[in-house]
């Protein structure tokens, strides 16, 4: 097919790799434009549109795609269909009706759980142990459209969020894939009108580890934010970013070190530390942060 390919971070890099490998044409590829990034604060291409650089694709990456003459240039391209994973634009009702068989979109859920922007974070947040992939036709609701694929994939006890990003972004690669070879075939389903959430946007507001919840919540919120934009906690004074853990064994006050090991006591149970990064430093395995900065039992965090 002639495809318009439409996305923007690291996540949806894989899928344009995959539409080129099953031998599909790319009309052009649509990402969000380059931003201030860096110390220098230069502007820096999207993951997206750096790989499309180094295919030689043609790359557009207009602010908005509300205007007549946007509008306009995306329908000449007469593309067969656009495939949309994390772009992170609203596309108008001209925009969806523009390709012959309209815009099939990845999204990173079982449909209709998870609509919206942060199904990932969300699905391990709620401590949900099953997520995967649909590939949606579009329309003009938030993820509210028929779907025509679906792939289910548990989720590990100690999976992070970036962990299951990256798998789901390999899954959604070979799943449209297979929805482009087999698309004549399909029969859209429509979504249940049952069993509805919605993923909103992770706010930092959300990362402040609270010691007193139950160990599986402070677990899930734990690997839900890992690694951005990371659970924290305050040692001595400072902010310490939470980055991979574990339900344990043990019983203490809310934020009490247990053992050597660094099992932390919650309002129910207790959780064990993995992975650690102190403000200013890199992220570490906890027996290497631990051989910097040791942390005597009874400790509280």
């Amino acid at each position: 097919m002639r495809i318009i390919f439409m996305g923007t971070p690291e996540f949806s890099v894989p899928v344009l790799d995959a539409l080129i490998g099953a031998g599909h044409g790319i009309a052009a590829v649509y990402c969000q434009p380059p931003r201030p990034a860096g110390r220098g604060k230069k502007d820096r291409p999207t993951p997206v549109h750096a790989r499309a650089d180094e295919l030689g694709l043609e790359v557009r990456h207009p602010a908005s795609l509300k205007a007549v003459d946007e509008q306009a240039a995306f329908t000449d391209l007469k593309a067969d269909v656009a495939v949309v994973v994390a772009y992170g634009l609203i596309l108008p009702q001209a925009i969806l009706d523009a390709p012959r068989y309209g815009c099939l979109n990845i999204h990173a859920s079982l449909l209709p759980r998870w609509r919206g922007a942060a199904p990932i974070h969300r699905a391990i947040m709620a401590g949900d142990t099953q997520t995967g992939i649909c590939i949606m036709q579009m329309e003009a609701g938030l993820d509210t459209g028929p779907v025509l694929l679906r792939r289910a994939t548990d989720i590990g006890a100690e999976e992070t969020t970036g962990e299951l990003h990256d798998r789901l972004s390999g899954i959604g690669a070979e799943l449209i894939v297979e929805a482009l070879d087999k698309f004549n075939s399909l029969t859209p389903e429509p979504q249940a009108d049952t069993g509805i959430t919605y993923a909103a946007k992770i706010d930092k507001s959300e990362a402040q580890i609270n010691w007193a919840l139950p160990a599986t919540q402070v677990d899930a919120q734990i690997r839900g934010l890992s690694p951005f934009p990371g659970a924290w906690t305050e040692l001595q004074g400072q902010r310490l970013k939470l980055l991979a853990s574990r339900i344990a064994n043990g019983q203490g006050a809310p934020g009490e070190v247990l053992d050597e090991a660094l099992t932390v006591a919650c309002g129910e149970g207790a959780i064990r530390l993995l992975r650690l990064q102190r403000a200013g430093r890199g992220a570490q395995d906890a027996d290497a942060f631990l051989r910097g900065s040791p942390l005597p039992k009874g400790t509280i965090i």
